[in-house]
């Protein structure tokens, strides 16, 4: 009966996470956090060191938001799973690097494959070119999954990845213009500048979207920087950015001015970069903290170290890293 009765919940969560015709953020939110406290071993003793049980939350602020460091230090998943999925961070030499747990691999393709069509239509429109160098050479991360899967649903023979061939690049670039296919080119941020310095293809009516950093390859220069310098070399008048990462199952987009967007089943709030548990509200710089309902079997309530501004309609901007990677207040479970 027990059994029954959780698996009867889980069906119900899982057909809840993406927000059906009806459904209330607020109200699926508590749901998950209440699963989540109850059968997520480290994400309760974090709730109950900050005194925070399912009685005590009344607003989606009251729900303690998990660091984004315990992905590095702690197995977050739900007891009774195990992982159909690992993904892992990119990581300086020696550094230890995050590890998401995937229970069910179906919310991830779920979540990428929903928001992609919400943001930008089928795949099957799009040449869909990835060029992605530092991220092939590992065959761990979540991005290279979510490519490797909108390369296939393109259904285009030009589509693929391209690791350090930028004349190879050059070529499906020139190919599929001259048979008027929309191109659609996701690129780490550094290589895009690379391509861009070597060729300058004429891009106009493509998508150019970068997914940020330097990867330690080139110098860091601002987002303006970076978008005024690859609009220009590509034709384009806007630069598009994705942010997500590893200890998200959901992405938001930017379709230019570095504007993020999220999809409905995910959502960021600011908090006090000097109080965890205190927020700044809409327009006003603060750390990020970030609800992602894909992430059903770990933890849907991460605090991470972007610093930000949110708006009133939802949207928010990323501004820089917290200088400062200590989380006051949860040294008692970084020694766990």
């Amino acid at each position: 009966m027990l059994f029954c009765q959780k698996f009867s919940l889980l069906k119900k969560l899982n057909d809840l996470v993406f927000l059906p015709s009806g459904s209330s953020f607020a109200e699926v939110a508590y749901q998950v956090f209440a699963y989540q406290y109850e059968h997520t071993p480290v994400y309760r003793e974090f709730c109950d060191s900050m005194r925070r049980t399912p009685d005590t939350v009344h607003s989606l602020s009251d729900i303690p938001f998990l660091p984004v460091q315990f992905f590095k230090s702690h197995e977050v998943i739900a007891t009774g799973f195990t992982a159909q999925k690992i993904f892992e961070s990119s990581t300086t030499s020696g550094a230890i690097p995050s590890r998401h747990l995937v229970a069910d691999i179906s919310l991830y393709e779920q979540s990428y494959l929903r928001a992609f069509e919400l943001f930008y239509g089928d795949p099957r429109q799009y040449c869909f070119l990835a060029l992605l160098p530092s991220y092939l050479d590992r065959g761990t991360s979540s991005l290279l999954y979510m490519a490797d899967d909108l390369i296939h649903l393109s259904a285009n023979e030009l589509s693929g990845f391209i690791n350090k061939d930028f004349e190879e690049l050059n070529t499906r670039i020139a190919s599929a213009k001259q048979k008027q296919q929309k191109i659609f080119l996701l690129g780490v941020t550094y290589a895009l500048l690379d391509f861009a310095e070597l060729y300058e293809p004429d891009l106009s009516g493509s998508i150019i979207m970068e997914t940020g950093g330097m990867k330690g390859r080139r110098k860091e220069l601002t987002r303006e920087e970076i978008h005024t310098t690859l609009g220009k070399a590509f034709n384009v008048s806007s630069i598009h950015s994705e942010y997500g990462m590893t200890e998200l199952l959901s992405q938001a987009y930017s379709i230019g001015e570095g504007i993020f967007r999220c999809p409905p089943w995910m959502r960021v709030i600011a908090r006090d970069p000097y109080d965890p548990i205190s927020y700044v509200g809409t327009d006003r710089t603060g750390a990020l903290n970030i609800i992602d309902l894909a992430n059903l079997y770990s933890c849907s309530f991460l605090s991470v170290l972007d610093l930000g501004r949110v708006y009133e309609d939802g949207s928010f901007e990323v501004l820089g890293r917290m200088d400062n990677t200590e989380i006051r207040g949860c040294n008692l479970m970084y020694e766990m």
